[in-house]
């Protein structure tokens, strides 16, 4: 089996090859699509953690909670290194790790696995505050959310939190596809900036920009990224 090494990794360019190889009709390919780039941007120039080092304690995690319509996401994890390429052509099918919603026990680099929405932020602020109380300081920990999912009361606890405790190293992706039933112009950003966070809103195809919100600095707050994709 080939597994991708840092001597043969693809680049951006490879990675719809890499989605073309899952095939299916519940992959969920314009969910997946949405997630390209922040995925690419943050495991290509941000996230501290390799294949070599996913069971690190010092690592970064990344928690997928917009977790239907994975195929970008594990696209990204094969390139990476993280499991073998030819496990794509796999995905969805029995017997294959690759289910339609990442399982964290059977795909190596998956944090959590997902399926209900609205869980993976209030995971985050547990995962946040359980280093803090171990005393490491150096891991971040990256939700990747939707817009939508959003609307689930649970979002509220986990951004009220966050704010209040001064969680700053816990981050949120907000892929903001303008899918959510109540939405506003600029109400995604003001809903979490109003609770204590620090907060940007970039184009979700720049990869530029998106590099540059993911690490602005925010001392003392929880940060959370708008990436708008549907606008």
């Amino acid at each position: 089996m080939t597994t991708i090494t840092s001597d043969t990794a693809p680049s951006y360019e490879d990675i719809p090859r890499l989605m073309s190889l899952q095939t299916g009709d519940e992959k969920h390919g314009a969910a997946a699509t949405s997630t390209l780039d922040p995925l690419w941007v943050l495991y290509d120039r941000v996230l501290r953690v390799t294949p070599g080092t996913a069971d690190d304690p010092g690592r970064d995690r990344f928690l997928l909670s917009k977790g239907h319509g994975p195929i970008a996401y594990y696209a990204v994890l094969a390139a990476r290194g993280f499991f073998p390429e030819e496990w794509l052509s796999g995905f969805g099918g029995f017997g294959s790790p690759l289910g339609h919603h990442p399982d964290r026990t059977l795909v190596p680099g998956v944090e959590i696995g997902s399926g209900s929405l609205g869980h993976g932020l209030p995971i985050g602020v547990g995962v946040a505050l359980g280093l803090r109380a171990q005393g490491l300081t150096e891991p971040k920990v990256w939700v990747m959310t939707g817009d939508a999912e959003l609307d689930e009361g649970s979002n509220d606890e986990a951004i009220t939190f966050a704010g209040l405790t001064g969680l700053d190293s816990l981050h949120a992706v907000v892929v903001d596809n303008a899918s959510a039933s109540h939405a506003a112009p600029g109400h995604l950003a003001a809903r979490f900036a109003v609770a204590g966070w620090s907060a940007r809103t970039v184009d979700g195809h720049d990869h530029e920009a998106l590099h540059r919100a993911f690490t602005a600095p925010h001392a003392g707050r929880p940060h959370v990224v708008i990436a708008q994709v549907g606008h």
